[in-house]
């Protein structure tokens, strides 16, 4: 049988390596038009119906989870500044059984009650944590209140993304990891800068070439 149909243009976007691509979509009227939903391996996707998978624009993403009620934001997963799924950054500071991130659920992840914005993951350095303290944020003392165990050299921590750009300009910005590195982060520096630093650059290198080459295919399909 005949189904009238309609046509949905979608963008695809991904600020730092794609650019803009338009899907043109041809869905049957009759059937639901787009299902935004969740994938139990990435939720960086959003799954429309009859189309291909596409990674999502998160802003209003984010906002949809931070409206929701009864929604734990600490369990929302994100992605990373690659678009990609996040990955942990530290679940146990030193043997302390104290995870890093705003949640302290060892992710770098954000929400609307995280105003620091915590999404950068780094690895603290002497330097970095002496400047911090120098400008009024002393990370080396623990604060057991807040479940934080103060910062050591070598440390894995979920930095403010305006404390990193703040060092950046000073000149003693920590080393950080790309895929571990929540995509708001972007907001206060671009993807060029945050790769020099970047402990899993080959890594994330790889990832982004992937990427790209999924990107041309689906070009190809266009």
């Amino acid at each position: 049988m005949f189904l009238t149909t309609f046509l949905l243009v979608f963008t695809w976007r991904n600020a730092h390596s794609f650019g803009d691509i338009n899907l043109k979509l041809i869905v049957p009227r009759s059937q639901p038009t787009l299902m935004k939903t969740q994938s139990p391996e990435n939720s960086c996707l959003y799954v429309p119906q009859y189309s291909f998978l596409f990674l999502s624009n998160d802003d209003d993403y984010e906002a949809e989870f931070d409206e929701e009620e009864n929604v734990d934001a600490s369990k929302v997963q994100s992605c990373n500044v690659l678009g990609t799924l996040l990955k942990p950054c530290c679940a146990n500071v030193r043997g302390t059984g104290i995870g890093t991130g705003f949640y302290r659920n060892g992710y770098c992840s954000t929400g609307e009650n995280d105003t620091g914005r915590h999404t950068v993951c780094v690895e603290v350095t002497d330097d970095f944590l002496n400047f911090s303290a120098s400008v009024g944020n002393d990370l080396s003392t623990p604060v057991p209140e807040y479940s934080f165990p103060g910062l050591k050299n070598g440390d894995k921590w979920c930095l403010c993304a305006a404390r990193w750009s703040q060092a950046y300009h000073a000149g003693v910005a920590p080393k950080l990891f790309l895929q571990s590195t929540h995509e708001k982060t972007l907001t206060y520096a671009p993807i060029e800068i945050l790769r020099m630093f970047a402990i899993d650059q080959k890594a994330s290198d790889e990832v982004l070439r992937t990427l790209n080459d999924k990107r041309a295919t689906l070009n190809k399909l266009l």
